[in-house]
């Protein structure tokens, strides 16, 4: 009895001792989500203020620019009536200019009419002879000047009457595509779903969580944290992009927009998502002659050099588990000996990894394994064409066979949409393996990721 009541404060003691640590834990988790919540506010709060300065400027540019094109429509409507105006008024100024002309020589025939009947009594009273010739003169001037004849004048209704015609339907018109324009989203129509690290590159997956959109394109961009611009490194319609170029250990954030179907405008962006890779980046050996490198030395050409042999990593970076992908840029003349794979370790000395203790595939699509070409054969090689190698441990230790190998891997060879899948024996385990590649002629170029 006495064991007992001893024991019960250790187990009250350890009974609180594990509700202190429960409490703590409790209050860490509620910790979480007040910052969470806090978090959420915050966009709420951040995304409010960013729409509304969005919103206001583009309506003020709207504005401004509905202005200015009513007021170039203006300008060429006075410019019509101006032209109008001044080309049918040139007629009427110039039959005016003949009808004064007329009037006044009108005038001064009468003047001269009024002149010579004085005259010409005279004339006739005196009988003056010198008189007589002028006054026949005058008569045979005024027969010269056509008194019947008078100048046409336009009727009214034959000459412009200019006026605006000013459709005022175009005010409904306006106010319903006003009415309409613009929306306000409280979620953008697509979000990053999942962020994948790969040596020397993030895959980036995203999807439409919006049922009424159909999008057409999207678009991604991505920025280290330390930058304030977004670069643009996708634009497609697929719904996953592998973004190469990340340096290891380094945040970067990406965001993602959509296009919808027959839509110019782009969508709102999604949330952005922070993502980075501690995987070290596949990297080419540099210095071996025959192959030329990019800066980033993931991409290797085959140039110009009558050197041969095979291009190896420059370490063993890749291990089982992951996936390591090959993407002919461009090609060159294709070889039954041309190689692109993985090995246990370096070799000198082969122009091929089609060897013992190396598995590849060849540009022409024949696989080897070890060596020994296998009866399955995947599609020839050609530009733009993605290879994969996915290999997994199958068993340690001991084969039960005469194999030859104490060390299983399982391997799956995926190129043009075909795959064959086999088990590799290696000598010796191995926690990492080398790539490489080889190709007899140049122009091959192969980026590795």
């Amino acid at each position: 009895m006495r064991g007992a009541m001893e024991l019960e404060p250790e187990l009250l003691l350890q009974e609180a001792r594990e509700n202190v640590e429960a409490a703590q834990s409790y209050r860490r988790e509620l910790g979480h989500r007040l910052e969470g919540l806090r978090e959420a506010r915050r966009q709420i709060k951040e995304s409010a203020s960013q729409t509304r300065d969005v919103l206001k400027q583009h309506f003020n540019d709207l504005k401004g620019t509905l202005g200015k094109l009513l007021d170039e429509r203006l300008v060429t409507l006075l410019q019509e009536v101006d032209t109008i105006e001044q080309e049918t008024i040139k007629p009427l100024d110039d039959c005016q200019k003949l009808i004064e002309h007329g009037v006044n020589t009108a005038e001064d025939l009468v003047r001269e009419v009024l002149l010579f009947l004085i005259v010409g009594e005279i004339a006739m009273l005196g009988g003056v002879g010198e008189e007589n010739e002028k006054l026949w003169s005058f008569t045979k001037k005024a027969s010269h000047i056509q008194l019947d004849s008078l100048p046409e004048v336009p009727l009214l209704v034959d000459v412009p009457c200019l006026s605006a015609q000013l459709d005022d339907s175009i005010l409904n018109i306006v106010k319903d595509h006003i009415f309409k324009h613009g929306t306000v989203a409280s979620r953008p129509p697509v979000q990053i779903e999942e962020l994948i690290e790969k040596p020397g590159g993030i895959i980036v997956r995203w999807c439409k969580v919006d049922d009424d959109f159909t999008a057409q394109d999207y678009r991604l961009q991505f920025r280290k944290c330390t930058s304030n611009h977004f670069e643009d490194v996708y634009v497609g319609s697929e719904t996953e992009f592998i973004v190469l170029h990340i340096d290891p250990n380094v945040d970067y954030q990406f965001r993602v927009c959509a296009r919808g179907d027959g839509r110019q405008e782009w969508s709102p962006w999604s949330v952005p998502q922070i993502g980075h890779s501690t995987l070290v980046p596949h990297e080419w050996t540099a210095g071996f002659e025959g192959y030329s490198l990019s800066s980033r030395r993931n991409i290797a050409l085959r140039n110009d050099s009558e050197s041969s042999g095979v291009l190896y990593s420059r370490a063993p970076t890749y291990f089982c588990g992951q996936t390591l992908t090959f993407r002919v840029e461009t090609v060159g003349q294709p070889d039954r000996r041309d190689s692109i794979g993985v090995c246990a370790e370096k070799q000198d000395g082969y122009d091929s990894l089609q060897r013992d203790q190396a598995v590849c595939i060849s540009t022409n699509g024949a696989v080897f394994v070890n060596g020994k070409e296998m009866t399955n054969q995947l599609p020839a090689v050609t530009s733009g064409s993605t290879v994969t190698f996915d290999i997994e441990a199958v068993t340690l230790g001991t084969t039960s066979n005469n194999e030859g190998g104490h060390f299983k891997l399982r391997v799956t060879i995926s190129s043009n949409n075909r795959e064959v899948v086999f088990d590799w024996l290696l000598d010796q385990s191995c926690g990492s393996l080398y790539f490489g590649c080889s190709f007899f002629y140049p122009g091959w170029k192969v980026l590795v990721f």
